[in-house]
């Protein structure tokens, strides 16, 4: 008999086995019967706690994300009775930039990292550039699942990049973006989930929002039951963030409805659910303001 290693082990475990059809019919009647009881504004208020606002451009310059980072200072006095943003997500180097910059305590500075978008670089930069992220005052590092060795069937690689990278946060949480839009199968997004879930993930992240297609509510919930089969093996909670392409507080919604159907009210905060965006956090505060068009951010 061939010997299976832990890896592929692991995988081969996992009780999900559902089709892209299953996942599909499951998610259209979620919404269908769920969607319209959370469209309210207690929800976008949680929603809007949820944001890692984002700015991750070739034009992104110390000037300017200081600015976007005073923004959420100014939000704390504009509108006291508001919970802010969870974070501010940028590119590595200007994580200095926000920590100097940031006056609100609840918000967290999130960084991406390890090459992304395309993960494609070397090991030691991968860590390097980890280190150095959390060393200027990151709390949070975002780091791209790498496709390509898992295409090539080499999870052992996938998965010690993982844990080595976890390990250069320290007491920092460590994001995993799928990339679902380049797996694309029910079965490829579970493997990448159950991978990342076993290295150390503290977060399932779906996209970068780059070359591939973004977040889709069919793999968030295939990754929600991951993130719910993890937890009732290790009784380990580890959080889900939609990214690319979420805008309008529908769609913002719409993740919400399959994470409380999937996970329950108590995933419902930014500790355990994320949505990464830029141009949503206007969307949210203009419905629980009621001013149509608000460009606050």
């Amino acid at each position: 008999m061939e010997n299976i290693d832990k890896y592929h082990q692991a995988v081969i475990d996992s009780s999900i086995k559902l089709s892209d059809d299953e996942v599909k019919s499951a998610v259209e009647k979620i919404i269908s019967t769920k969607f319209s009881e959370n469209m309210n504004k207690e929800v976008y208020k949680t929603i809007l706690n949820s944001i890692d606002l984002t700015t991750l451009t070739s034009t992104d310059s110390p000037q300017s994300v200081a600015a976007f980072t005073d923004r959420v200072n100014e939000f704390e006095n504009e509108y006291p009775e508001l919970p802010n943003v969870a974070a501010i997500c940028v590119y590595p180097n200007f994580v200095q930039v926000v920590r100097t910059v940031l006056d609100v305590s609840s918000v967290e500075i999130a960084a991406v990292s390890g090459g992304f978008p395309s993960s494609q670089t070397f090991p030691e930069v991968k860590v390097a550039e980890t280190a150095l992220a959390i060393d200027s005052g990151a709390d949070e590092i975002d780091i791209v699942f790498s496709l390509g060795n898992y295409l090539d069937g080499d999870y052992e690689a996938v998965c010690d990049e993982i844990s080595e990278l976890k390990q250069c946060c320290r007491d920092g949480k460590l994001k995993v973006i799928l990339e679902t839009g380049a797996l694309k199968t029910a079965e490829n997004i579970k493997n990448a989930s159950v991978l990342s879930l076993y290295s150390g993930a503290d977060f399932l992240k779906t996209s970068t929002g780059k070359e591939f297609p973004g977040a889709t509510l069919e793999a968030a919930y295939v990754m929600a039951l991951c993130i719910k089969e993890y937890y009732e093996k290790t009784g380990n909670k580890v959080g889900f963030k939609a990214s690319g392409g979420v805008r309008t507080t529908e769609d913002a919604v719409k993740y919400y409805t399959i994470i409380k159907e999937v996970l329950g009210e108590e995933w419902l905060s930014n500790e355990y659910f994320r949505i990464g965006a830029s141009s949503l956090a206007n969307s949210v505060l203009a419905d629980i303001t009621d001013q149509p068009g608000l460009k606050f951010f």
